[in-house]
């Protein structure tokens, strides 16, 4: 994929670490450039120095559960990144808790996320149909939305996830006369900090080691791998896919193993 992206600009929400971070690198290694949005300052600024040292790279931090804080990234989005032609929407946070236990805070963290991404992606698609150059969009959806796994109880996150799948089939269909492609992702379990937000970071590796078998390939995912997916997405080798919700889950959605 080289030179693949040159010329053109990246927005990554949540492109601080993870899905997002990687995606954001192979971009810019391909030629293009990134807005890295994400909640701690650190991250941002690390990420967006890393990958300055191969292109252009600028930095956005923000809590996006906070709508204060979301409406003026979009401000940030419009003045300064309109000509932005690709979108990866890669934030998310993933607290498992049975439904009967659930509580209302980390339920409406879910909503809210869903709520930024609602309105940051019409804030950056709006610079595509000004601009007129078309443009594509990759949402990072999940397996949990497709079917309910007994060991993560995530009834709330499922819902959330569910509600980006939805919404890339609409927009898809919305978007399409003004040559702007809009995908998703599900992956199954991938290797990020994501499950530092309730499992100890010492014994992230050794939980996530135990899930290798619920996928038929045998091994969890990485970042890379669903970053593979997403710059085809992006990249004009996709340009007569739009409206799908692309499984990277080592064959879990196959069947049951």
């Amino acid at each position: 994929m080289t030179e693949a992206f040159r010329g053109r600009k990246l927005i990554v929400v949540g492109g601080s670490s993870g899905m997002g971070r990687q995606t954001a690198a192979d971009v810019v290694a391909a030629g293009g450039s990134a807005v890295i949005i994400g909640r701690k300052h650190d991250k941002v600024d690390a990420t967006v120095m890393a990958l300055g040292a191969q292109g252009k790279a600028w930095g956005i931090t923000a809590d996006l559960t906070d709508r204060q804080q979301v409406s003026r990234v979009q401000d940030q989005l419009a003045s300064e990144h309109a000509d932005a032609t690709l979108l990866v929407n890669a934030a998310g946070v993933f607290l498992p808790q049975p439904f009967l236990d659930h509580d209302s805070t980390a339920y409406d963290s879910y909503h809210e996320l869903n709520r930024a991404i609602f309105f940051l992606t019409q804030t950056v698609a709006r610079g595509m149909v000004d601009g007129g150059r078309g443009g594509a969009i990759v949402t990072i959806g999940s397996m949990w939305a497709h079917q309910a796994v007994s060991a993560t109880p995530s009834s709330a996150y499922s819902m959330a996830k569910a509600g980006l799948h939805a919404l890339t089939h609409n927009l898809a269909i919305e978007l399409a006369g003004h040559q702007i492609r809009v995908n998703a992702v599900a992956p199954a379990v991938v290797a990020t900090p994501i499950y530092e937000a309730f499992i100890p970071p010492e014994k992230v590796a050794e939980t996530l080691e135990g899930f290798k078998g619920v996928h038929p390939l045998g091994r969890v995912g990485t970042p890379k791998d669903i970053s593979a997916a997403i710059t085809y997405l992006l990249s004009d080798d996709a340009s007569w896919v739009t409206g799908t919700i692309l499984d990277v889950d080592g064959g879990v959605m196959a069947g049951r193993n």
